[in-house]
């Protein structure tokens, strides 16, 4: 981390660039992050939760949960930077929390928790509310910018902004399209005694038509054409399953789980 002035750059003397008098004495340094610190989540997108010139010492936690059924374990990719994506930014650190209780997509919840204290040492943890299991990681001085790396920083953020942005824009429609096949399935696989025929083989149908428009790899990549099929197949399955769904949801309960998956 690193000391700054909030709304302004210090010059020698420890005042405030174009300050003078009682402006400059009255300002107040206060220690800040000096870039977004994030996690990596689902299709490598990176997730913010301590935000850029956050004051220090700080503490934010976020519910995750688990993307694909069966999952009993996650990796915390820890990041730094402003880019949208976990390949931009800058890595300080990896670990897995392992041992969480096998279910369905959706259902496991994972709170990570960002700890940085007063000199700027951040404890990344990861603790399972289902069973209890916490892992966590301490990182140090590789937070530590130069003020050059954090103005190229913001730079490359600026100037990539509109295209990581409509990258972004695709890859949540593939996650979103994705988690919706699993959960549909799931629930195909626990309610499908309470369908009668027809709906049953019109879910099906859909469910393949979607799972044929996703992407096998690099699904931000995808063409106008390919998004507008993947947009149109995930709506219409949203339309047939939405019965179902209702079935589902009211036999299963909803937890709460957060919206990011890990």
């Amino acid at each position: 981390m690193g000391a700054a002035v909030q709304g302004g750059l210090l010059q020698g003397g420890g005042k405030l660039a174009g300050a003078t008098g009682a402006a400059a004495q009255g300002l107040v340094l206060m220690d800040v992050t000096p870039l977004t610190l994030s996690i990596e989540t689902l299709g490598g997108v990176a997730t913010p939760l301590i935000t850029r010139n956050s004051m220090i010492p700080t503490r934010k936690s976020q519910i995750f949960t688990t993307a694909r059924p069966m999952q009993t374990s996650v990796e915390i990719h820890v990041l730094q930077g402003e880019r949208h994506f976990a390949r931009d930014n800058k890595s300080l650190g990896k670990f897995k929390l392992t041992g969480i209780r096998a279910g369905f997509s959706s259902k496991p919840q994972i709170e990570v928790t960002f700890d940085i204290d007063v000199n700027g040492v951040v404890k990344v943890s990861a603790k399972d509310l289902g069973t209890g299991r916490e892992q966590n990681i301490t990182i140090t001085g590789s937070t530590n910018l130069s003020e050059n790396e954090i103005q190229r920083a913001m730079a490359d953020a600026a100037a990539y902004e509109a295209e990581d942005s409509r990258r972004k824009e695709r890859l949540e429609l593939h996650n979103q399209a994705e988690v919706l096949a699993y959960k549909v399935d799931e629930a195909l696989s626990k309610c499908k005694k309470e369908l009668d025929k027809d709906e049953k083989n019109r879910i099906k149908t859909d469910l393949a038509n979607l799972r044929r428009c996703l992407r096998k790899d690099k699904p931000e990549k995808m063409n106008e054409n390919e998004e507008a099929n993947l947009r149109q197949a995930k709506t219409q399955l949203e339309e047939s399953a939405n019965h179902l769904m209702v079935l589902y949801t009211s036999e299963q309960g909803e937890s709460g789980n957060g919206e990011n998956n890990l």
